[in-house]
C-alpha cells in the first residue's frame, strides 16, 4: 500500500526549528577555555570530587598546552583538570579522559560530549550553511590535527577511542569548508593530512588484500571502556551481559555464532569483543546488518565505507587540482577512484534485488539484507543511471509517513528498524535529488521534517533518531541492546534542519 502523501510543513514551523538550531549551536560548542566541561563523560563512572583527566599528545609542546589552558579557564577549572602526556600504547590506559584539541569543536548533544568523526562532518555542513564559516574550519583542521597526533580521524576525542576511527568524510569536510574560506595555503596544509588518512584505510588490517577493498577494523581488545559503565539497563545489567546471554541462547540454532561465545562460561570471546569495538568504528552501533549486534563486522567489506574511500580519492584528485598539481599526480588519484569503483559495482551491486550490499569475505557473496546504506553510492555518484533508477523503485521498502527506515528488520538494534537518522535521511534525500529523482527527495525530506516539527512542538528539543513508524522520538521501549536513551541536543539532526530548509536538497558544496 503507498504511503499517503507528505504532509506540509508552515513557514512558521521552520522558522521555529531554525531558530532552535541557531540557538543550540553556541550551547553544543567546546573550546580550551571550557576544556573541564569537555572533559566531563558521563558514560565514564568517576567519583565525586576527583579531578578529570586530559591527555596531550606527545608530540604537543606539552608545558605551552598546559600555560594556554591555565591562562583561558576559570582558575577554579583548571585545578579540576588531571593533565597528562600520551605515553606508551592506548591500551595501557586505565584511567580514560579527554583528548586535547586545540581549537573549538561542536559535541552532538546529550550524553555525546566530545567531538565524533561522522558526526562533525554533518554538523560542519550545517553549520556552513548558516555562514559559520570559521566554526566548521576549525573542526576540519581539529581532523587534519587528529590525523598528525593520533594517526586517525578518531571515533572521538577520549582516550577510550584512540584505536579506532570512524566513517571518512574528512576529503569531503576540508572540501566543503575551502568552498567557503578559499585559503589555498589551508587548502595545502590539508592535502597531505587527507592522503595519510586514505593511507590508514588502504593498509592491513583495513584493507582486504585481493579483494582490493576496506573494511572497518578496530584495534585493542576486551570491552569497550564506555559501555561497561554508560550502556547499562534498568536491570543493572551493562551491553555485554545482555549480548551473552542472547548468543547463550542461540548459539545452538546458529553455529556461526559459537566464534562469539564461550559455552562452557557464557562469557563473550575476544572476537566479540574486538567486533564490539569495530562495529563502533563503523558508526553503526549497533545493527544486525552485519550479524547480532555486530558480531562478524570484520568479515564485511561494506558499501558505505568503500563508497566514502572513493569520495575520498575524488576528493584528493580535486584538491590537488586546485592546488595545481601535475597531470599524472592528479590522475593516479582519478585511476583509483575508477577502480574502486568497478570493484564496487562488481560486489555490491544486486540485479536480482536492486540494491546495494555488503559483500561477504567468508561466504564470498553479497548479504542480502536492505539497509539505507543503498543510498549511499547515489550520494556519492558512482552509481550508475540505472543502478539509481532500480534504487529508487525500492524506496517503498524504508519510506513510511514520518520519513525513511534505516534497515527493513527490526532486531532491538538503534541502528534497524523501526528506527530513522538523521544523516541516512540526509544522504539518501541528497542521493536520489542527484540523479534526478526530485519528486521522491522531496517527499522524504518533508516527512522527515514534519516528525521532527511535530516533536519539537511536544518537547521543544531535536534528538539523535526518531521512530520512522510512529514519528515519535520516543525510543527506549524498542531498544534492547546499546544504550536506550534518546539524546536531546543533536548536532548532524540540527545540520539536516539547517541543510533540508536553507541550502535545498543538496548540501554546501553542491
Amino acid at each position: 500500500m503507498p504511503t499517503p502523501p507528505a504532509k506540509s510543513i508552515s513557514q512558521d514551523k521552520i522558522n521555529a526549528l531554525q531558530l532552535h538550531v541557531s540557538q543550540m549551536w553556541q550551547m553544543l560548542t567546546r573550546s580550551t577555555r571550557d576544556a573541564l566541561e569537555a572533559a566531563r563523560d558521563s558514560k565514564l563512572e568517576t567519583p565525586e570530587g576527583e579531578r578529570w583527566p586530559l591527555y596531550i599528545s606527545a608530540g604537543e609542546r606539552v608545558k605551552m598546552v598546559r600555560e594556554r589552558l591555565r591562562r583561558t579557564m576559570d582558575a577554579a577549572a583548571f585545578r579540576r583538570l588531571d593533565i597528562r602526556t600520551l605515553t606508551g600504547a592506548p591500551e595501557q590506559i586505565t584511567e580514560h579522559g579527554l583528548v586535547y584539541l586545540p581549537g573549538r569543536y561542536v559535541v552532538p548533544g546529550g550524553r555525546f560530549n566530545e567531538m565524533y568523526g561522522w558526526d562533525s562532518y554533518f554538523i560542519a555542513q550545517g553549520l556552513l550553511c548558516e555562514g559559520r564559516t570559521g566554526l566548521a574550519e576549525s573542526i576540519a583542521s581539529l581532523q587534519l590535527y587528529q590525523v598528525k597526533h593520533y594517526g586517525t580521524v578518531l571515533n572521538s576525542n577520549r582516550t577510550y577511542c584512540l584505536q579506532r576511527s570512524h566513517p571518512p568524510f574528512l576529503g569531503r569536510l576540508v572540501l566543503s569548508v575551502f568552498e567557503q574560506n578559499g585559503d589555498i595555503d589551508w587548502l595545502g596544509e590539508a592535502l597531505p593530512l587527507v592522503e595519510r588518512y586514505h593511507a590508514y584505510w588502504s593498509s592491513l588490517p583495513q584493507f582486504v588484500p585481493g579483494l582490493e577493498l576496506s573494511r572497518y577494523h578496530a584495534l585493542g581488545d576486551g570491552p569497550a571502556p564506555e559501555a561497561l559503565h554508560g550502556e547499562v539497563d534498568a536491570e543493572g545489567r551493562d551491553h555485554y551481559q545482555r549480548l551473552a546471554g542472547w548468543l547463550q541462547a542461540h548459539v545452538d540454532d546458529h553455529p556461526e555464532l559459537a566464534a562469539f561465545i564461550d559455552r562452557a562460561t557464557g562469557s563473550l570471546t575476544l572476537a566479540a569483543y574486538k567486533d564490539d569495538r569495530t562495529v563502533r568504528e563503523s558508526g553503526f552501533d549497533l545493527t544486525w546488518r552485519f550479524g547480532p549486534c555486530g558480531m562478524g563486522i570484520r568479515d564485511f567489506a561494506p558499501v558505505c565505507l568503500n563508497t566514502l574511500l572513493w569520495q575520498m580519492e575524488k576528493d584528493i584528485a580535486e584538491i590537488r587540482r586546485r592546488l595545481g598539481a601535475t597531470p599524472p599526480t592528479i590522475e593516479r588519484w582519478e585511476g583509483l577512484a575508477r577502480e574502486r569503483a568497478k570493484r564496487m559495482s562488481e560486489h555490491f551491486w544486486d540485479q536480482k534485488h536492486g540494491l546495494f550490499f555488503d559483500w561477504q569475505l567468508s561466504t564470498q557473496r553479497r548479504r542480502v539484507y536492505p539497509y539505507a546504506t543503498t543510498f549511499w553510492p547515489l550520494w556519492a555518484g558512482w552509481a550508475t543511471e540505472e543502478q539509481a533508477a532500480r534504487v529508487v523503485r525500492n524506496l517503498p521498502l524504508f519510506e513510511t509517513e514520518h520519513g525513511l527506515l534505516t534497515s527493513t528488520k527490526s532486531t532491538g538494534c538503534q541502528w534497524d528498524a523501526p528506527f530513522m537518522w538523521a544523516p541516512l535521511v540526509l544522504m539518501a534525500v541528497q542521493g536520489m535529488d542527484r540523479y534526478g529523482f526530485h519528486e521522491d527527495a522531496t517527499r522524504v525530506a518533508q516527512r522527515f521534517l514534519a516528525t521532527l516539527s511535530a516533536e519539537f512542538e511536544r518537547t521543544g528539543q531535536l534528538f539523535e533518531k526518531y521512530n520512522a513508524v510512529t514519528g515519535s522520538a520516543e525510543v527506549a521501549g524498542d531498544i534492547t541492546f546499546g544504550y536506550p536513551t534518546n539524546e536531546p541536543g543533536f548536532g548532524w539532526t540540527n545540520a539536516a534542519v539547517c541543510i533540508l530548509t536553507q541550502c535545498g536538497m543538496g548540501d554546501c558544496r553542491r
